[in-house]
């Protein structure tokens, strides 16, 4: 296996809110900041899986309480670009890259209200199981077509 140092490596880089679908405005809480003064990485995470969820939800092709196919994260990951603290307004933009026959791949892009760039971006792939069983099963044709829009 080759080894890689920085001249082979590319080095993420934010991306402009034309890289996204659709946006979502979340809002920071007091205890997102951490000791440092910034928003905490793991509030990061739990951005993505607002702006996602409840766009799916909004499009209602996602049931928290009743439906029977739920999608089961497998992977994330994020890059940071520059910080965001309490009190701002993040806009979560989001698309999807690669739409599979059980699973997705989110990419989030989180930007500080108004600005061009990403101040975050990152990624979470979902695979659809069925609720009880836990196995994958096919995309529901309903949230197929929603996710077609985001590609």
């Amino acid at each position: 296996m080759k080894a890689m140092n920085s001249a082979t490596t590319e080095r993420p880089q934010p991306a402009p809110r034309s890289a996204y679908k659709v946006f979502r405005s979340i809002g920071t809480r007091w205890m997102d900041n951490d000791a440092y003064g910034h928003v905490n990485n793991v509030v990061y995470y739990s951005w993505f899986d607002t702006a996602v969820n409840a766009y799916l939800i909004e499009q209602g092709v996602l049931d928290i309480h009743q439906g029977e196919t739920i999608g089961l994260v497998i992977e994330t990951q994020c890059n940071y670009f520059s910080p965001l603290a309490f009190p701002q307004t993040v806009e979560a933009g989001i698309r999807v890259s690669r739409l599979g026959g059980s699973s997705v791949r989110y990419e989030v892009g989180l930007f500080a209200a108004g600005e061009a760039l990403t101040a975050a971006r990152g990624h979470f792939v979902h695979v659809y199981v069925d609720k009880v069983s836990r196995r994958p099963q096919p995309l529901p044709s309903p949230l197929k077509t929603v996710l077609e829009t985001l590609l």
